[in-house]
């Protein structure tokens, strides 16, 4: 059979191992084929394919559940439940997803784009079904690096505290997350990997048992029940910690030898209650350049096969904002050692890991574990230290607790450096930096801050170590910068809550906020062609606004237009229209930004475009908002 035969997950049953081998390598040929054109997340996908293959043909996937936490190490999955044809589309607009949605497969059980919710979304589905007196199978795979969050670990609590309620937990142990994991349960599952009683019988057992005479394959079934119980023997503290939360540990199993994976499923599905499956994998599998290096062949740009080469940019790109933030921070934690750099498991994304390269003992690393960043950074910040913590936008809404609780209620002077804040783009709605304006603003004691540029961005990074009233944050985008000239030194800090005045014109104002500033006066450029003149504020500041540089130039122009890249409810645009009624001017104000929608998976232009957000159409909507005359002809859209 081949894998463009396979629609339905439940054709694999009745499959040899010869056969699932077969579909295996076509499962990764497929996978590098697509991820090497289109780009997306290599490694994790790679890891799981034996994992995938032989759990599902031991399920039967028209009534049992599976749940993936994350979902980039979906792949396979998507590519045996009817997505083969389209896989090519992975990412794109209008295409394949690259986590898993409800909408897209009815074999898509539930959505995650972040980690540590696999457990938690199985075990509420296992309780339904028991409430209701069914019986199928509900299996969550989770890999080590989300068990590091502590979400997985109260739904393990819980779960053990439950035991007639059937819940598969499928750990997948590749000693990974984006990068390497840290912590004191990856360190506690690496014992076990690495204990020399475990490899002794993984790599010798069964073959000194294949000599004994008239044995040969017969005793099987009895030799991978003698390599249980003899790996439970060696190493017995490991399963225990699971045993004694209440769960049946099996494990570790080979993730990459079909008959133990298929045969320890089968078993694990025999038993009532929950049941943890430890199976470990190589991150990578199958693509030697990907297991040699699995940190940054986790995802990847388009590359070539047979390097492993990313494909050259058409042109040279100005550097990335991640870059310029690190770069700064670096230079500014060389002379104090109070600067501390905190990472949640994104060392790499974030930049940090320069920090850490250059500085360790200023550097740390939670793990997927946000809510724990926040707080720790907070004790940091009570003892006199400046902590820095480096959270993408949207993984720092799983902490907004701990933000109120534990930062803004005590006042405490933690800098929130929110990178991939506004549209990300291909990752889709679940990786959306759109609401970090709208949840933090509201927070007293928060300054909200964000670049036009790169190298406004280094002024922000010295305003926020700077800054020691309180909470700060600044929001940056994903990508590159404009290519702006960078200081090398004397960065200046910014005034709190001061505005920059761009452009003076008498017809309209424009407030651009961060990365809507350089489209505010494309914008401005466009209308001036048309015969409307226009003032362009940067408002650098959502919190505090600048109200007395945007508000009597609001009053005195009579219309007023907000431009900001995120979400409209609640924004910066609100803030501006919140001001301006408080002071009992009315005026009338159009908000331009991220509608109260999801945006989905695309190029960020595309997106853009979609949302009405390029220059062009935004002089349209302003035009035909505030019916000012044309002098020329009607724009073009694009």
């Amino acid at each position: 059979m081949h894998l463009s035969e396979i629609t339905h997950p439940n054709q694999l049953h009745g499959l040899s191992i010869h056969q699932l081998e077969q579909i295996a390598r076509q499962i990764r040929e497929k996978h590098l084929e697509t991820v090497s054109t289109s780009g997306g997340h290599l490694g994790p996908g790679l890891g799981v394919v034996e994992l995938t293959l032989g759990l599902y043909q031991t399920l039967d996937l028209d009534r049992d559940k599976v749940i993936w936490d994350v979902g980039h190490q979906a792949y396979p999955h998507k590519l045996i439940t009817g997505r083969y044809d389209r896989f090519h589309t992975l990412r794109q607009k209008d295409g394949v997803a690259g986590y898993l949605k409800r909408c897209e497969s009815r074999f898509d059980h539930f959505g995650a784009g972040h980690a540590s919710t696999s457990i938690s979304a199985a075990l509420g589905m296992a309780i339904a079904r028991d409430l209701r007196g069914e019986n199928f199978k509900v299996a969550a795979i989770i890999g080590d690096g989300a068990l590091t969050g502590g979400m997985a670990l109260e739904a393990i609590n819980h779960a053990g505290h439950l035991p007639n309620t059937n819940l598969l937990v499928v750990l997948n142990d590749n000693e990974m997350s984006i990068s390497p994991n840290v912590g004191a349960i990856p360190r506690y599952l690496n014992k076990m990997r690495l204990s020399p009683p475990v490899q002794f019988l993984s790599d010798n057992l069964e073959e000194q048992f294949k000599h004994l005479p008239f044995v040969g394959e017969s005793l099987k079934p009895e030799l991978n029940r003698v390599k249980e119980g003899m790996k439970r023997l060696a190493v017995p503290k490991v399963g225990a910690v699971f045993e004694e939360l209440g769960f049946t540990y099996m494990g570790p199993v080979d993730g990459h030898n079909l008959a133990e994976l298929i045969g320890t499923f089968q078993e694990a599905h025999k038993h009532v209650g929950p049941v943890l499956v430890h199976v470990a994998t190589t991150k990578g599998k199958g693509y030697a350049i990907a297991e040699k290096d699995q940190v940054s062949y986790h995802a990847q740009n388009p590359f070539t096969l047979a390097t492993g080469k990313s494909l050259p940019p058409s042109k040279p790109k100005p550097p990335k904002y991640s870059k310029v933030f690190a770069e700064t921070l670096i230079k500014l934690a060389e002379d104090n050692p109070k600067i501390i750099g905190i990472t949640a498991a994104m060392a790499t994304g974030t930049g940090l890991e320069k920090l850490q390269a250059k500085l360790p003992k200023q550097y740390i690393d939670v793990g997927i574990a946000e809510q724990h960043a926040v707080t720790l950074a907070a004790g940091l910040a009570c003892e006199g230290m400046r902590p820095v913590a480096a959270i993408y936008s949207t993984f720092l809404q799983r902490a907004f607790d701990q933000i109120v609780h534990d930062v803004c209620i005590q006042n405490l002077p933690v800098f929130f450096c929110l990178d991939r804040a506004g549209i990300v783009g291909v990752d889709g709605p679940t990786h959306q930096g759109m609401y970090d304006i709208a949840y933090l603003r509201s927070l007293p004691n928060m300054v909200l801050m964000a670049p036009k540029d790169e190298a406004e961005l280094q002024r922000m990074i010295v305003t926020g170590i700077d800054h020691t009233d309180g909470p700060i944050a600044v929001r940056y985008p994903r990508g590159s910068g404009h290519g702006v000239p960078l200081m090398e030194e004397g960065w200046e800090p910014l005034p709190i809550g001061k505005a920059e005045l761009l452009r003076q014109g008498d017809d309209i104002l424009l407030v651009g906020y961060g990365t809507m500033v350089y489209p505010a006066m494309q914008t401005a450029e466009i209308l001036s062609e048309h015969g409307v003149e226009a003032t362009v504020i940067n408002a650098r500041f959502a919190k505090p606004l600048d109200t007395e540089l945007i508000l009597p130039r609001a009053q005195q122009l009579g219309r007023v237009v907000t431009l900001e890249e995120g979400c409209l409810m609640g924004g910066f645009g609100s803030a501006l229209a919140e001001a301006l009624l408080d002071e009992g001017i009315q005026v009338p104000v159009l908000r331009l930004g991220v509608p109260d929608a999801l945006v989905d998976h695309a190029e960020p232009n595309q997106s853009k475009t979609t949302l009405g957000l390029m220059p062009a159409q935004m002089a349209e909507k302003i035009l035909q908002r505030f019916e000012l005359e044309q002098t020329s002809p009607e724009l073009t859209v694009g």
